[in-house]
């Protein structure tokens, strides 16, 4: 059995909800010792989160798997001599307050690193530590809006739509904290100095929005709300709906697949060149794949290399062969007596922790044997 990526190294968990616990969730799955800091009688917000799963929430059982937890209350100058021990060996914190927070605790990392040089120290917030919003509150939703992913596509209606993942929280906050702090290890490896890092959600999301800045920048014509190639112009990226009322997607965005999907559905010659005139294409597929049922548009391309796939609700994804045969749902993650499937998260089984089932903890759980 090889040994797990992150074993041995120790992660102080200031953070609460989801991005800064799915950060350390995926050390923690690396095998690192991961000890959340909760407020005591409240914790993590998430405990409360509907529905419920054992003592706490679901969500909170996902996220929190194989973590360890410790109630202190950090305006109490007592929980210093708590915390000191263990900051002085940590290798790394992630916190997820308002700037100006951690130092009012006397936790900033100017003051962790006069006891632990080496610390990686992560700080998550939507907007950053400096610049005019840096201390405004904000949702995956307001992040989304302000760095302009909402205003790409929109409903008949002209409405924006609400998206289906929360792509600031994970996108521009999880995943970048564990780049950058897993980058920062390899560093000290080589030079013994820990450093900080700021993370900002917002500052990531424009990172996905590279197709719009790239238009922008490099013509000086933005793209217009559903304008753009991968939201509402091309007939080729676009979502229809079956005569059953299910949704198929069609993503054949290179010529070889346009063919043969156009091949398939029967479109009329006049249509296959959809740069004549993009609507008018996109209106006669909508009439096309309206005729079949979802499962007869199934069957028509099943074997076939032309990007298409019939839209599943989530519960018809978790029973997909392809993704049971992974082994994405074979892990599980305990919570007073109750199981159930823990998340999959983005590493490869050879990273990874041996133990495939875990708990969640209770608040305050090791309060008195970390």
């Amino acid at each position: 059995m090889m040994q797990a990526a992150l074993e041995d190294l120790l992660v102080l968990d200031f953070s609460t909800l989801l991005p800064g616990p799915l950060a350390s969730l995926m050390m923690a799955e690396a095998g690192a010792k991961v000890i959340k800091i909760e407020r005591p009688g409240i914790g993590d917000e998430m405990r409360t989160y509907l529905p419920e799963f054992g003592e706490y929430s679901a969500n909170f059982a996902m996220l929190n798997r194989g973590k360890e937890s410790l109630a202190l209350d950090l305006k109490d100058p007592a929980a210093r001599s708590v915390l000191e021990p263990l900051v002085a060996k940590a290798d790394i914190i992630i916190e997820q307050f308002r700037p100006g927070v951690m130092k009012r605790f006397g936790l900033d990392y100017d003051t962790v690193r006069t006891i632990n040089a080496g610390v990686v120290y992560c700080s998550i917030t939507g907007y950053g530590q400096t610049g005019p919003l840096s201390n405004k509150a904000g949702h995956d939703l307001n992040y989304m809006a302000e760095t302009g992913c909402l205003g790409t596509t929109a409903d008949a209606d002209g409405n924006p739509t609400l998206p289906p993942v929360l792509a600031g929280d994970i996108a521009g906050g999880s995943y970048p904290a564990l780049i950058n702090i897993l980058m920062a290890l390899l560093r000290r490896q080589r030079t013994g100095e820990g450093c900080y890092i700021d993370i900002a959600m917002t500052d990531s999301l424009f990172t996905f929005l590279f197709w719009a800045l790239g238009e922008g920048f490099g013509t000086g014509q933005w793209p217009s709300v559903g304008q753009g190639l991968i939201t509402g112009r091309s007939p080729r990226y676009a979502i229809y709906r079956t005569s059953d009322h299910r949704h198929f997607s069609v993503a054949a965005l290179e010529e070889r697949f346009w063919v043969r999907f156009c091949e398939i559905v029967g479109l009329e010659s006049e249509y296959c060149d959809d740069e004549r005139d993009a609507q008018a294409t996109k209106r006669r597929l909508t009439e096309i794949i309206a005729g079949r049922t979802a499962a007869e548009w199934q069957a028509a391309f099943d074997g076939e290399d032309v990007c298409c796939a019939i839209v599943a609700s989530v519960e018809e994804a978790t029973q997909n062969p392809q993704f049971r045969s992974r082994g994405l749902f074979s892990r599980e993650v305990t919570s007073d007596g109750c199981k159930m499937p823990a998340l999959p998260v983005p590493l490869v089984e050879s990273l990874r922790s041996s133990e495939t089932d875990r708990e969640s903890p209770r608040l305050g759980a090791n309060s008195r044997t970390t």
